[in-house]
């Protein structure tokens, strides 16, 4: 029994050295079988990048195609790698993953066949040194090769940093990560749409060319100033003459009423700016200072503050109650032909025959702000009551400002001549004088030319008289009073029976189309 016992132990011992024997050669095959795997996937590496090289050197064509070479190799070499990684981990993994086998004792080998041959040890045997530094290289290889989620990642990445290209007919969103400047198409306000003007009455009296007009307050009357060097007053209502004032030796330039006082304040050729009562229609003061003519004058609309602006280049500011001059501001170096006052600042705005329009510092007596925009000499200026915006008038075009500091809003072009006069009314609608009888009517807001006429020469004048040299609304605004050269002034008001159906607003949208 005790041999039996020996026997079947001995057996035992040699399946389990066996069994050991074949563990290790199987994971020397699967060693060996990495191996050359790597070994060919780096024998191709090398292969591709010789002939890389070698199409580097012989096609020299274009550089396009190189990169597009370049980008293939890449992408094969990545797809390499995949398979590699996939191929190892299938393969290595179940055999890196293997229990420990613990070392066995040394026994005698029981076969008959083991008696003439000497007995095994069955400890297993230590790895060899190259056997060693084959497994670092395996284990290298496998940790350096990236894993799935990082390459999932590493391809998300490349996808979010792709250029987009925008494609009208891609029903895609294209605002997902585009390098593509998107912007929206300019959008344009249509205009407010307005009836047209038509010519209403004509009146003559004066002999000579209608340089002024002023509106009273009470739109009962007004007054015009004519190169016969007389001022006439008008009424408003039936057209007929009332009063007429003779006081200047030269030509009249510039007519204003106040709001506050019964006065009326004129200016002219002849250097003198005159006050007169309108209660006793006589002459009560006389403003001295300059020496050249007057072309302009204004009114602070609540103080009793006078400007006056002319061929001297300054514009003065008088004390109406003791005529003093309380500052002549200078700056401009042309004629001052037109002059604006408001209660907010700038409290005084010039315009000059030297292309610039100035904002004054009614404190200081200096100026706040330059305008240089104009290319022409400014000869007409406009507020708006609301809005604490104005307009300047040239021959180049129409320009909007924006207070108080005078920044640009906007050109109104089209008017194609000399623009000596505008107006303004509460309808926001802008009408622009030419110096070859032309009138044209804008829409404020959106600076639409909505209509265009041509001013009719009374009868035995000549059509170089077709002039407007001023103009003014009423205080309703649906009057529009122009002084023209042929010695008449003429009505305008809006056609009653037009309608937006019959008068519609066309061609309101820019022609130019350009963004800069």
């Amino acid at each position: 029994m005790v041999g039996l016992k020996d026997t079947t132990e001995e057996n035992s011992n040699g399946e389990s050295t066996l069994s050991q024997n074949i563990k290790q050669n199987i994971d020397r095959i699967y060693k060996s079988s990495i191996l050359n795997t790597l070994k060919l996937y780096n024998n191709n590496n090398n292969n591709n990048n010789n002939n890389n090289n070698n199409n580097n050197t012989t096609s020299t064509t274009t550089n396009t195609n190189n990169n597009k070479t370049s980008i293939d190799d890449n992408g094969e070499d990545e797809s390499k790698r995949i398979k590699l990684y996939s191929k190892i981990k299938d393969e290595y993994e179940p055999v890196k993953d293997l229990p420990m086998v613990a070392p066995q004792q040394r026994k005698p080998a029981a076969t008959a066949k083991q008696t003439s041959t000497p007995t095994t040890t069955s400890t297993e045997s230590k790895p060899t040194i190259e056997e060693m530094e084959i497994d670092k290289s395996i284990d290298n290889i496998i940790k350096s090769l990236p894993k799935q989620d990082e390459k999932r990642r590493k391809i998300e990445d490349d996808k979010s940093s792709q250029i987009t290209i925008y494609n009208k007919t891609n029903t895609d969103d294209i605002n997902n990560r585009t390098l593509i400047n998107q912007y929206e198409p300019l959008t344009y306000t249509k205009p407010e749409w307005h009836p047209p003007w038509k010519l209403m009455r004509v009146i003559s009296g004066h002999t000579g060319w209608v340089r002024a007009i002023a509106v009273d307050k009470s739109n009962e009357w007004f007054a015009t100033g004519s190169t016969d060097n007389t001022i006439k007053v008008w009424d408003l209502a039936s057209g007929e003459l009332k009063v007429t004032l003779t006081g200047h030796v030269s030509a009249i330039r510039g007519l204003e009423v106040s709001s506050r006082h019964p006065y009326l304040f004129s200016v002219g050729e002849d250097n003198k700016v005159l006050c007169w009562d309108l209660e006793s229609n006589k002459q009560v003061r006389n403003y001295y200072g300059h020496r050249q003519g007057v072309y302009s004058v204004a009114l602070h609309p609540t103080l009793d503050v006078l400007f006056s602006g002319g061929r001297d280049n300054c514009v003065r500011v008088w004390d109406m109650r003791t005529r003093a001059n309380i500052f002549e501001m200078k700056g401009h170096k042309g004629t001052i032909l037109s002059l604006k006052s408001q209660n907010a600042d700038p409290q005084v705005i010039s315009g000059s025959m030297d292309t610039t329009v100035k904002l004054w510092d009614l404190a200081t007596g200096t100026s706040a702000a330059t305008l240089t925009n104009h290319k022409k000499g400014v000869r007409s200026m406009v507020i708006h009551e609301k809005e604490y915006s104005f307009a300047t008038g040239a021959a180049d075009n129409i320009k909007q400002w924006k207070c108080p500091d005078g920044s640009f809003i906007k050109n109104l072009s089209g008017h194609n001549s000399i623009i000596n006069a505008m107006a303004l009314n509460a309808d926001n609608v802008l009408v622009s004088g030419g110096d070859n009888g032309s009138i044209s009517f804008w829409d404020w807001k959106t600076g639409y030319c909505f209509q265009k006429t041509q001013s009719i020469v009374q009868p035995g004048s000549l059509e170089g008289e077709a002039g407007i040299f001023d103009m003014a609304f009423d205080k309703t605004g649906s009057r529009l009073i122009t002084c023209e050269a042929d010695k008449t002034i003429k009505f305008y008001k809006e056609d009653e029976d037009a309608t937006p159906y019959t008068h519609p607003v066309v061609d309101w949208k820019p022609k130019n189309n350009d963004r800069y």
